[in-house]
């Protein structure tokens, strides 16, 4: 699956990394001692549609299907790494 391995600082409110490969984000990671979750995301998708085609998650509520929700959905099926100084942890 095409997609990029994003880093999100703790208490971060943006994205401070974008990389195509985890190797070179962890290098970046490493050198700066950062501390954090670096997170694989599919591209050309939304990770709510991700989840659901992937049955990772399944809407059951009225409010699974707002613009709200859907803009704020996150998902541990994820790839994800956490970070302590730069080492994972």
């Amino acid at each position: 699956m095409e997609g990029v391995w994003i880093f999100h600082g703790t208490n971060g409110r943006f994205a401070s990394g974008v990389f195509t490969g985890s190797a070179k984000a962890e290098e970046w990671i490493h050198k700066n001692r950062l501390t954090g979750i670096l997170t694989f995301y599919p591209v050309n998708t939304g990770i709510y549609e991700w989840a659901v085609e992937n049955s990772f998650f399944t809407p059951k509520k009225e409010e699974h299907y707002t613009p709200e929700f859907i803009g704020r959905f996150s998902s541990a099926s994820q790839a994800h790494f956490h970070y302590e100084n730069g080492e994972r942890a």
